[in-house]
């Protein structure tokens, strides 16, 4: 295991790393703050996502809360100790780029989620390509309740579930339970706590054994067309189908099933 510590904290690991088998797993590592989304560990957690965008080896990433919960959210403590407009304005547009990152590289990012997960923790739960909780896990985007919209963590929501029932959360911020997030998509399976970690194991293993390529297609192919009418994200999709086509891995796949043998990779 391995730490990424952000250069805005020198004290403590903000984010673990461990890698086995092509799937990095990383670990917000601020449980006495429930894991608040600070500065610095947004910094470290944006440093390791870029590097793991580059490393070919990895072809699925979890990201999990170190302790009882996922994430608290923003850090309100260190935004009140310096309130400034530039502040603020560096601040979200740093979280910002955060959620961006998670859905730009090339690997699918799994949210494996326990005890509780609220605003701009909702907002990382929303923005992951899959996401698995305990049973027990709970979700709001509360800032309605301390006088601050959950704006920001609103994008990756109004993404995620329909419009009927992130407004509902957002206007009430009341704590949503397990079974409430995956009825209305925010998750998409909730499970006993003591069956999480094979669950998300086994979902991230049977992604690492697809070509890192087609994953990587697919995943970008997902968001362009996602926000497009059907008929450009038609268009779209059969460029990338015919661009995928081309690839080695799809000849590959293609052989390797028709001839009822084991598919081997080779990422181009």
């Amino acid at each position: 295991m391995s730490a990424a510590v952000s250069p805005h904290d020198t004290e403590q690991p903000l984010v673990l790393r461990e890698d086995r088998d092509g799937i990095a797993t990383l670990t917000l590592n601020r449980p006495k703050a429930r894991n608040a989304l600070s500065m610095g560990l947004m910094a470290a957690l944006q440093d390791v996502l870029d590097a793991i965008h580059e490393d070919r080896s990895v072809r699925a990433v979890v990201l999990a809360g170190a302790g009882g919960v996922f994430c608290a959210g923003h850090d309100l403590k260190e935004m009140r100790a310096s309130p400034s407009r530039e502040i603020y304005e560096a601040l979200f547009t740093q979280c910002s780029r955060l959620m961006l990152t998670i859905n730009r590289i090339r690997q699918p990012v799994i949210a494996k989620v326990r005890g509780v997960a609220t605003a701009a923790g909702c907002q990382l739960v929303a923005t992951c390509d899959l996401a698995y909780c305990e049973d027990g896990a709970r979700f709001a985007t509360p800032g309605v309740n301390i006088g601050l919209f959950c704006s920001t963590p609103m994008v990756a929501l109004t993404r995620a579930v329909g419009r009927k029932a992130a407004m509902e959360m957002l206007l009430l911020g009341d704590l949503i339970d397990a079974e409430e997030a995956a009825r209305i998509g925010l998750v998409n399976r909730a499970v006993p706590a003591d069956q999480l970690d094979r669950l998300v194991d086994g979902v991230a293993a049977k992604i690492a054994s697809k070509s890192p390529l087609t994953l990587a297609t697919g995943k970008e192919a997902f968001y362009r067309q996602i926000d497009l009418d059907a008929e450009a994200a038609y268009a779209y999709a059969a460029r990338v189908m015919t661009e995928n086509m081309m690839a080695q891995d799809a000849a590959e796949g293609i052989d390797a099933f028709l001839g009822k043998r084991a598919p081997v990779w080779c990422g181009r």
